[in-house]
This record gives structure tokens, sequence and C-alpha cells, in this order.
């Protein structure tokens, strides 16, 4: 099909250390489910025809609202203890892009990070400054508590007797350096649109930033080539410049998604150290969802009748 007919989505909830020994039954099936709900709101408004700006955006703000993710709801604690939240948006058609950085009291920093693209002339806005032009665009604040989970707390307890035993004032433990949500899409006009939010890692201190908010490392979106949005440790996706390097790939050396994904997921991150995984879109609609961790909550829709709900390596 052409363009003019081809729509797809792909979306993430994070990746790292998810083993099913791990899961219970009943935990699996949650996240299963909400994958699936998050990724048929999407692809159900590209097929009517909406954009995928809209359809990204919709579907970032079900995982950002829902607990399981480290994103919005589900975020991940600080060492201080509350949640600081970051989000970035990019449009492929124009190659605009908007992102957040370190606001605490936005519900939705994905959709503060879409007001930045269409309402500023800036790209990133990070804390205070980011949450006084929310105020500017008429998002409401939230009190920093709604975030809280049981379990993201309980994790925050775990990171911080690790870096007592270990005596580091910042944590190494890679588990504790996973997740994030993330959407693409390509609707029926052969638009592409990105974008990604996250909680951050646990326990990050001293207003440490990871890739999200990063265009090109976190989030990038051109319809000469592909859109990507990316999840894992994000101090290696900035500095390999990840989302941008795959859709380069693609763009100057003729590489299908397949291949640049694979090439900069495997071959350049992973030996550098690297751990985490991304989600792409072409302009044909094609998607590939390449990961080097042990699992990667992932959905995909695409215009020939192909759906993928998954978490594991084996599916």
């Amino acid at each position: 099909a052409s363009n003019e007919q081809s729509c797809a989505i792909a979306i993430h909830g994070g990746a790292g250390t998810i083993l099913k020994k791990n899961l219970t039954p009943k935990l699996e099936k949650q996240y299963l489910a909400k994958l699936k709900q998050a990724r048929d709101t999407g692809y159900t408004l590209l097929q009517q025809g909406k954009s995928s700006q809209d359809a990204v955006l919709a579907t970032i703000q079900i995982l950002e609202n829902s607990p399981l993710f480290n994103a919005g709801k589900g975020a991940v604690y600080t060492y201080e203890g509350i949640h600081e939240l970051d989000a970035s948006v990019m449009d492929g058609k124009t190659r605009n892009a908007g992102a957040v950085a370190g606001v605490t009291t936005i519900q939705n920093p994905i959709v503060l990070a879409n007001h930045v693209m269409q309402d500023s002339v800036h790209v990133l806005l990070s804390g205070k400054g980011a949450e006084e032009f929310a105020q500017t665009v008429g998002l409401p604040f939230i009190n920093n508590d709604i975030f809280n989970t049981e379990k993201r707390y309980n994790s925050l307890q775990r990171a911080k007797a690790k870096m007592k035993q270990a005596k580091q004032t910042w944590l190494h433990n890679e588990d504790f350096k996973y997740g994030t949500v993330g959407a693409v899409a390509l609707d029926k006009n052969g638009n592409l649109f990105a974008g990604t939010s996250t909680g951050g890692m646990t326990a990050k201190r001293w207003g440490r930033i990871g890739d999200s908010p990063v265009i090109g490392a976190g989030t990038f979106a051109d319809n000469s080539s592909c859109a990507v949005s990316a999840t894992g440790h994000g101090e290696f996706f900035i500095r390999y410049q990840v989302a941008s390097d795959i859709c380069a790939r693609v763009k100057y050396q003729n590489k299908s998604i397949k291949q640049a994904g694979d090439e900069v997921i495997h071959d350049v991150l992973l030996p550098a150290g690297g751990t985490g995984g991304v989600i792409i879109v072409d302009k044909q609609g094609n998607v590939s969802m390449p990961f080097n961790t042990a699992g990667m909550y992932r959905a995909s829709r695409q215009s020939n009748g192909t759906k993928i709900v998954a978490i594991y390596k084996d599916k």
C-alpha cells in the first residue's frame, strides 16, 4: 500500500532485566493488556484519518497514567524522594520538536512537551521555567505525590541501601536505570511522529537528565527516514545519539530500519556498555523494535495486519 493508505504505530514501556520468572501471571497480563489498549487507541485514531501526532500523544498519555510504567503515575523516585519527569516530541514533517525536563507538577509531561513544540520558539525547557510556561498554555498543576506508588518507593529504598553499602553517592546497578514509555507512528498522510516520556532513573541526583528529552538521543523523527523512541541507560543513548544515528543510516546509507536499528543497538551501543532498545517506524509503515536487554515492553500494529504485544525476547 502507498503512504496515503498505510498507517502504523509502535510503542514501548521500558527495557531492562525483565524476566518471566520475576513477573506473576497476573502482573504479566496487566502489562500486556495496557500495552494493547495504548497501541489500539493510537491505531484507531490513525485508521480514522487522525494525525500521527494525535495518535502518539493519546497513546503516551495512557502509559503515563498507568502505574505500571516509569512515566507519570508510575514514575520512579529521585534520591530526595520526589518525581522529576522528562518528555519530548518530534514532528517528522517539519522536524519541529519540543521537550521538557525535570518537571514535577504536570500530570502528563508529553502534553507539555507538545506545547513547547507548538506554542513556543524553544525546543527544551526545564524545571520551574517549564512549569511557568505550562501555566501560560493553561495546563493545570498537580501535587507531586499524585505520582507516588508503593512499588517505586520500595525500589528507592533498595537503591539507597545499595548506594550506602557501596559507599557511593550515585547508583551503578543497571536494574535501576531503565524505564521509559514512548510511541512512534505513521499516519495516512505519510507523516511520522515520535514521542518519549519518563521518570528517569531511580535515586537520580543533582537534577540528572537522561536521553528521553534530548532530541536525537531518545527521540527523533524525519519523514525522509523514520521515527524513533528509545528506552535504556540514557547516558549511553545521549553519547551515541542513538535515535538520530538510526535515522541517518536509513536516510544516507539506504538501510532498512531493521538493519539500521540492529546495528546501532547491538553493534554500537552494546559494545560500549549501553543497554536498552528502540521502537522504529519508517515512511513505508514498516516497524522494527530491537533491544539488547532481557526484555522490552512493546507493541505494534500495521496496516498489513501485523499485530505484536510482547515483553520478553521470545515474545
